[in-house]
């Protein structure tokens, strides 16, 4: 059997998506929620609208884990940690796949590198690319990245999470899957600010291509193959999160650009990216201008306009990615 931790909108359609190959065991935090969910066989707070199929078991102790063999971590990058920490006797020797974007940013590590930290033992995995959890949970076309340092585990992952409608491409190269998930969601939050400034489809169309550029730059730097940048999990998310209202790192920046707040208890993994980001940046002195011009939003210390102004008057140059 396979299992997902986290019962939020990615996780619960993680399950209901895997749950097409077989029984799935979906991990809730609080107690109350998971019994919510058997009751109601739906995840009424975080995805509404979407029946949770009877070989779908819902639970709450992490000792349901034992049984399991392979399991998603769905849950925020800056809470992954604790959330391995918490399971870490559970998680011993088996597959555990990050499914979330991000760096820690107190250590600046990626998902699976925390993964190493917090359970040495574990076969780490990412599983990332251009998704959102309702697309997901009503079986609508989807491609994911599946990154695995071990390609013969990466091949037997990827067969057991394909489903009919959740179509898995896989990819030894963890470093730039992992920076494409992560860099994407920082683009996402210029785009937004500019769209919701009133800057216009052109602007946003000149951030999405720097901003990729950005993102090769980094990636490369870290050892990372330039054709994964390209892949699902970099363009083709980056497309994604860049141009559609459902992702929450575009709606935060839109809010910005507004000059209206957000809802502090929607997670916006872009926000403590950029931080991360730019700190690691600076020391490798990559030159991240978009990224700097997020930081600077995001803390409050720029406003869109001067953002813009400060990457407009940048020095002239070739174009060159």
């Amino acid at each position: 059997m396979k299992a997902v931790m986290g019962a939020g909108a990615f996780g619960t359609a993680l399950a209901i998506s895997l749950a097409k190959n077989g029984p799935v065991l979906l991990w809730a935090r609080d107690a109350e929620h998971a019994r919510q969910m058997v009751e109601t066989r739906e995840n009424v707070a975080r995805l509404p609208g979407v029946t949770l199929t009877e070989n779908i078991q819902v639970v709450s102790d992490l000792r349901s884990l034992n049984s399991c063999q392979e399991v998603l971590v769905a849950v925020p990058t800056q809470k992954l940690r604790a959330a391995l920490s918490d399971a870490k006797a559970h998680l011993e020797n088996k597959s555990v796949v990050a499914c979330c974007k991000g760096v820690e940013l107190r250590t600046q590590l990626s998902p699976t590198q925390i993964i190493q930290d917090v359970v040495p033992t574990a076969k780490p995995a990412v599983l990332t690319g251009p998704s959102f959890a309702a697309d997901i949970a009503r079986g609508l076309p989807t491609a994911l990245t599946l990154a695995c340092a071990d390609d013969a585990l990466g091949q037997q992952l990827q067969a057991t999470l394909n489903t009919p409608t959740l179509r898995i491409y896989r990819t030894t190269d963890v470093v730039g899957a992992e920076l494409g998930g992560a860099l994407k969601n920082v683009m996402a939050i210029a785009c937004g600010a500019a769209i919701g400034a009133g800057l216009g489809e052109s602007a946003r169309a000149a951030l999405v291509t720097r901003g990729f550029a950005e993102m090769q730059r980094m990636a490369q730097r870290l050892g990372a193959q330039r054709e994964t940048l390209a892949g699902l999990s970099g363009f083709g998310d980056l497309t994604l999160t860049c141009t559609s209202p459902q992702s929450r790192n575009f709606r935060f920046g839109q809010s910005i650009g507004r000059g209206e707040d957000f809802d502090p208890t929607v997670t916006v993994e872009g926000a403590s990216t950029a931080v991360a980001v730019l700190e690691r940046a600076r020391k490798l002195g990559i030159d991240m201008p978009i990224t700097a011009a997020v930081v600077g939003l995001v803390n409050g210390k720029l406003r869109v306009g001067d953002a813009m102004d400060m990457l407009l008057s940048r020095p002239l140059k070739e174009e060159k990615c």
